[in-house]
């Protein structure tokens, strides 16, 4: 569950129903820092796109994994705050944002926390970002209320997570329906009366299969903006 570059959430690639029950373990995500399966250091496109128009303010970045995309949001003037339940992970997230420059280390805040449970703050963030968390339905929708009620108003929730119809074996994800959601069905947790669903959609984009080829790949994406 831990990311940076659009994979990066992603539990991993050819296991069954009963194997992906590791990948939401502290300790699974650990051994897999520790082992130096890093990504590509790049933020995620779906971020850069839309935070890009936003002015800077405070940002939660939930399963913030190596760290991209919390640099990114720093380097442009955001007060972040960087959220993942490995501790090694936020290690190696905290020497990536020194090397990175003193001011944009000093902007970021680096928390251990079990996302399953964890609680943000309510109304304190002007953008809630989750990419690609991938939890049981019914966790997963508990994490999205929660995140949604740690956002501002006027402020956005960004969810980005890997569409449904990419369980194609061609593809790579593992194979429970219960991990996945559309951007609509991620939405359904959202008070209309508080929200505005800007956009919930299935983008499609170029992305590798199970054996490192490129393929077309679609990503679930929900944007909301919470009312004044």
């Amino acid at each position: 569950m831990s990311h940076h570059h659009t994979d990066q959430h992603a539990p991993g690639h050819r296991h069954d129903d009963d194997d992906a029950r590791q990948f939401f373990t502290q300790e699974f995500w650990e051994d897999r820092y520790r082992a130096g399966n890093a990504w590509s250091g790049d933020p995620n496109p779906v971020l850069v796109q839309y935070a890009t128009p936003l002015d800077p303010g405070t940002a939660l970045d939930v399963g913030s994994g190596e760290g991209a995309d919390a640099i990114w949001l720093a380097a442009r003037g955001w007060r972040v705050t960087g959220a993942d339940w490995s501790s090694t992970g936020l290690e190696s997230s905290a020497r990536t944002a020194a090397a990175a420059g003193a001011d944009i280390a000093d902007r970021i805040t680096w928390r251990q926390a079990d996302v399953r449970s964890w609680d943000p703050a309510p109304e304190r963030y002007d953008l809630v970002s989750a990419q690609f968390m991938h939890l049981p339905r019914a966790e997963l929708h508990a994490l999205h209320r929660r995140l949604a009620a740690a956002v501002r108003p006027g402020g956005t929730l960004l969810v980005v997570s890997h569409h449904p119809d990419d369980r194609d074996p061609s593809v790579g994800r593992p194979g429970s329906a219960d991990l996945f959601a559309t951007g609509e069905e991620m939405a359904a947790v959202l008070d209309p009366a508080e929200w505005a669903v800007i956009e919930a959609t299935a983008p499609e984009r170029v992305g590798p299969d199970p054996e490192g080829r490129e393929t077309v790949v679609r990503d679930a994406v929900l944007r909301a903006v919470r009312h004044d």
